[in-house]
């Protein structure tokens, strides 16, 4: 490993630009390019961030340590695969695959390769779901809503995959038990797939969750309430703001503690990226692996099978 940790992105689109700019205001961390089909797009990226413009991507082999992979979903298996088999990390956003057979095959391949492969699970660093640490021991009910207004980018996949997918990773990580059962309905509505998806999960160990998608709302709702024994939860994503209302007792009679706690914006992108830039440093498995990331699309592909079915 260099010194100076050599990092490219390949999809400088919406999402791929901001990985861009990370990589470039990072110590340690040399951009070494911006990759796009759309020339235009990556001249423009690289112009600003002082960097080189390519349009292809293998073009990147042997020049640089780790990649950002932020291009259509359906692409993420075949460009995963090839960088990793050419000796580079890969920062992939999520969904992982938009299949579990693909996405095992990548996981496989990473490890074969022994490359780290982290996935854009992004809510995993925004800081309050990391307020959470030591307050959710064992949820009973979560339940969670993701709802945004209609746009083109992202309906290469449904609104699972789209969007569904980030709190099946965040209630994943806090149940610590594997599904059991799952119903779901979801409806197409301005494209050929489910724009809208309601899910019901049963874990082996009693918890249930519900969990709500929508990308054809008129507004933009972000929030999950989680309850357990004596306790219960509640986050919004977009405000970093939780909600922690607790069972005390005082002179023998039982009431409600509220604690409020508002977190500040931070900079969860940035904190991804770093954390990626660290992993790939150390050698060490990163947060959101490739592994991790597969079960929150095998549960997210279990849905899609309870759709067609319903």
């Amino acid at each position: 490993m260099t010194a100076t940790l050599r990092a490219a992105v390949v999809g400088v689109g919406h999402l791929g630009k901001f990985h861009a700019e990370k990589y470039a205001s990072m110590g340690g961390v040399r951009l070494v390019a911006v990759v796009d089909a759309d020339a235009e797009r990556a001249n423009e990226a690289a112009a600003r961030l002082g960097t080189e413009a390519l349009a292809d991507y293998r073009d990147l082999y042997g020049k640089v340590d780790c990649v950002s992979l932020a291009v259509p979903s359906p692409l993420h298996f075949a460009l995963g695969r090839d960088l990793l088999t050419h000796g580079v990390d890969v920062l992939v956003e999520k969904p992982l695959a938009t299949s579990v057979v693909e996405g095992r095959a990548l996981v496989e391949c990473a490890d074969q390769e022994r490359r780290i492969l982290q996935v854009g699970h992004l809510e995993r660093f925004n800081p309050a779901i990391r307020a959470l640490a030591g307050v959710v021991t064992q949820p009973r009910f979560i339940e969670c809503h993701r709802l945004a207004p209609f746009t083109e980018r992202g309906t290469d996949v449904d609104v699972i995959l789209d969007l569904m997918i980030h709190d099946l990773d965040v209630i994943l990580s806090l149940v610590g038990a594997e599904v059991q059962s799952v119903e779901a309905v979801g409806v197409p509505v301005l494209s050929e797939r489910a724009d809208i998806a309601n899910a019901r999960l049963r874990f082996t160990n009693g918890c249930i969750a519900n969990i709500t998608a929508s990308r054809v709302a008129l507004k933009r709702e972000r929030k999950i309430r989680i309850f357990q024994a004596d306790t219960y939860v509640s986050v919004d994503y977009g405000e970093k703001h939780v909600r922690i209302c607790r069972r005390t007792v005082a002179d023998a009679l039982p009431s409600i503690s509220v604690e409020e706690h508002s977190l500040g914006e931070g900079d969860a992108l940035f904190d991804e990226i770093e954390h990626f830039v660290q992993a790939v440093r150390t050698r060490h498995c990163p947060l959101v692996d490739g592994r991790t990331a597969l079960r929150a699309l095998e549960v997210a592909e279990s849905i899609r099978g309870a759709l067609e079915t319903a």
